[in-house]
């Protein structure tokens, strides 16, 4: 039987289905992050013989400056699908995912500096692998801001589009950073074909990644219904829900 996957491409066909999939990906994260905070404090080694104990934030640090980086990339794909297909769905994903990317981008920013106190002598500096995570807070804050600004969703979507566009040069900035410029933060301990971490403590890093992502698409599912069903209210099919959810 052959499944046609651009069916759920409708707001009236995705509904449902985002429904069915949040509780898979929330039950994932919670589970991902009790097995990454137990590797985390028991089974990766207690103390850095360098940085100390401080060091254990970086498993929380590392996957949430990842995740900034990786929403901002799917966000911007999404904003993209939009601006060239017109899709309404595209514009509503992308505009789910902005406060999530938002939140691991500060998440990463504090996290820095709580570990960048006892291991540099300071909070921040300009560095620039610093620097270009602030904008990257910066770029998120734009697109909601923008978003929240322009009331006609279809211009809000093409403006915002467009700003995620032109901010995700700042991407690859931030990841070749620490290879492009003298910095004070360390370059990368984890490569496609090499690690210089140790087994529990990629393992930390790596659940602890799977839980954000998990969480992240469960929280953008749910906001996105959301969004469906503000934009569609006169629909006849949110019509029939509403009633569907009055009966029971």
């Amino acid at each position: 039987m052959k499944i046609n996957i651009f069916k759920y491409a409708a707001p009236a066909t995705f509904y449902p289905l985002a429904g069915k999939m949040i509780p898979w990906f929330m039950w994932a994260a919670a589970l991902l992050g009790i097995a990454g905070l137990y590797y985390s404090f028991f089974e990766a080694p207690l103390a850095d013989y360098q940085q100390g104990q401080s060091y254990k934030i970086m498993f929380i640090h590392v996957p949430t400056a990842w995740m900034s980086m990786f929403i901002y990339v799917v966000m911007a794909m999404w904003a993209a699908s939009g601006l060239i297909w017109n899709t309404r769905l595209s514009a509503m994903m992308a505009k789910s995912l902005a406060p999530t990317g938002a939140l691991f981008a500060f998440l990463a920013l504090v996290t820095g500096a709580v570990w960048g106190k006892p291991t540099w002598g300071t909070w921040w500096v300009w560095d620039a692998r610093l620097t270009s995570e602030l904008i990257l807070f910066f770029l998120y804050i734009g697109f909601i801001a923008l978003g929240a600004a322009i009331e006609d969703p279809r211009r809000a979507a093409k403006a915002t589009g467009l700003l995620a566009l032109v901010g995700i040069v700042n991407v690859p900035i931030i990841y070749f950073s620490v290879i492009w410029w003298s910095t004070l933060h360390q370059p990368p301990s984890l490569k496609l074909n090499e690690s210089t971490m140790g087994v529990e403590m990629l393992i930390s890093i790596l659940l602890m990644t799977l839980c954000f992502w998990s969480y992240t698409i469960g929280v953008a599912l749910s906001r996105v219904r959301t969004e469906i069903l503000q934009r569609e209210s006169k629909t006849d099919w949110v019509a029939a829900l509403v009633q569907e959810g009055e009966k029971k």
